[in-house]
């Protein structure tokens, strides 16, 4: 009843903390939970359930004995090598534990490989600014000049290495797609596309500001406006589609799907554009003054403070146009969105893995314990003929170890089996990783060290003429 009482009042606070939460900070959002009644209710149902379940078998066992048998033979009732029910259902708390823990690690150890992770860009030392020149009074041809504007006056900014343009941010929770053709295609029907392809229209210094490597051709210039041939930087997943192979692309054409002839002049690396565990995506960038678009993007990659480069590009867009409408934060700020999943998964996987360890320590606990008070009289003849300390903690926990060994194992198996399923979910997790395996066969060995210490302790300092006095 207290343990439930806690953990009721534990469930309390944590749920008045998940109703202030904000997981992005670019999209406040309220979440409202709020139990009523009848949950709690049921909560104390629950508890009042398990504990008159576990509590009545061995009080049946005591009803069942024989008190003459009892008083003959001692107290020693060593069950010798039968297994049990008890023994089982250690076994299985054991074996949940580990899956636990094993999948808590691997989730840690991703979610701090896709921190530095190659995304196809660089978020480090990257700021972005988000703006929309319609909600601002610009039309038409006003658009591309405020747009050229606003690279101009920042990239005079001191520390500002590079500054570029896009009307939408890859990992962001808007994107765009066009079906694109081959060249060869005629009928232009969906069946017949090559790929559903991410559209991107950028500015000619976007892939320096956003650090994405060019691997073959070369990037847009200035030139390439409304005036020029049309153009495109294709990735090399929407090259192999198109083209079978990425290596000779550039200079080929595709067709969009209202017939329009682009040619590729360079090809970038791949990239994460909508979440950070999806498969290869097909991707085309297309110059922002071909694929004309009031929504803006500002990359700008520094080498300096970003509190400072945010006030400096604050007071550059202000005396641009005091006003303006926009928002500003690092990009590493705004991969929260993108690895919201991932964290909530490695949050809560490592809090039932923290549960799972505590009932694993009470399980073993609660073995050793029973097994070593109720041998007390043999470990006391063994210590009194001269057994080692060795044999007398073999005696008394030898068995409670073996079930460790062989949940930590069955769990372990099963861990590894599971974290294939929350691959998909947080991105670089992976079961075959040596640094996790080593980290759960050392976890479930403190914890069985953790657990079994008290009663190595008392069987280890017992005196054997007082407990054979006490029997």
């Amino acid at each position: 009843m207290i343990g439930g009482t806690a953990g009721l009042l534990g469930g309390v606070v944590l749920l008045h903390w998940l109703s202030v939460w904000q997981p992005v900070s670019s999209f406040p959002s309220t979440l409202i939970v709020n139990p009523d009644v009848k949950v709690y209710a049921v909560a104390l149902l629950l508890m009042l359930a398990s504990g008159f379940l576990f509590g009545i078998v061995p009080v049946k066992q005591v009803l069942r004995a024989d008190p003459w048998q009892s008083i003959k033979t001692g107290l020693t009732g060593a069950n010798g090598r039968r297994l049990t029910i008890r023994d089982l259902l250690l076994v299985l708390q054991i074996a949940i534990c580990a899956v636990l823990v094993t999948s808590s690690l691997v989730a840690v150890r991703g979610l701090a490989r896709s921190m530095h992770s190659n995304f196809g860009f660089l978020p480090q030392n990257g700021m972005l600014v988000d703006t929309d020149l319609d909600m601002a009074g610009y039309r038409g041809e006003r658009v591309s000049e405020m747009q050229q504007r606003l690279l101009d006056a920042l990239k005079t900014i001191p520390g500002a290495t590079a500054v570029g343009l896009t009307d939408r941010i890859v990992l962001g929770v808007a994107w765009n797609s066009s079906d694109v053709f081959k060249d060869t295609t005629t009928d232009l029907k969906i069946s017949n596309a090559a790929a559903d392809a991410l559209r991107f229209g950028i500015s000619p210094d976007y892939f320096r500001a956003a650090g994405t490597s060019l691997l073959a051709g070369r990037v847009f210039t200035i030139h390439d406006d409304k005036n020029a041939p049309r153009v495109a930087v294709v990735n090399p997943e929407l090259a192999r589609r198109l083209f079978d192979s990425p290596t000779d692309a550039v200079g080929r054409y595709f067709k969009l799907d209202d017939g329009t002839r682009i040619q590729v002049v360079g090809i970038v690396e791949d990239g994460k554009y909508k979440t950070l565990a999806e498969p290869p995506q097909p991707a085309m960038f297309l110059p922002i003054l071909q694929s004309p678009s009031s929504a803006t993007w500002l990359v700008v990659r520094s080498n300096g403070d970003s509190q400072q480069m945010a006030s400096a590009i604050d007071s550059r867009l202000r005396e641009l146009d005091p006003s303006l409408p926009f928002t500003m934060r690092t990009w590493n700020k705004e991969l929260d969105s993108a690895l919201f999943v991932s964290r909530v998964a490695t949050v809560s996987l490592g809090v039932l893995g923290g549960l799972g360890a505590m009932l694993a320590i009470t399980g073993i606990f609660g073995m050793a314990s029973y097994s070593v008070s109720k041998r007390l009289r043999e470990l006391g003849i063994r210590i009194a003929l001269g057994a080692q300390r060795r044999e007398v903690l073999h005696a008394a926990l030898g068995r409670a170890v073996r079930l460790l060994a062989v949940g930590s194992i069955v769990g372990l198996l099963l861990g590894i089996a599971a974290t294939r399923v929350l691959s998909f979910i947080v991105y670089q997790a992976t079961p075959r990783d040596p640094l996790v395996l080593t980290g759960v066969v050392l976890t479930m060995l403190l914890l069985g060290l953790l657990a079994t210490w008290i009663p190595a302790r008392r069987a280890l300092k017992g005196d054997p003429l007082a407990l054979l006095r006490e029997e």
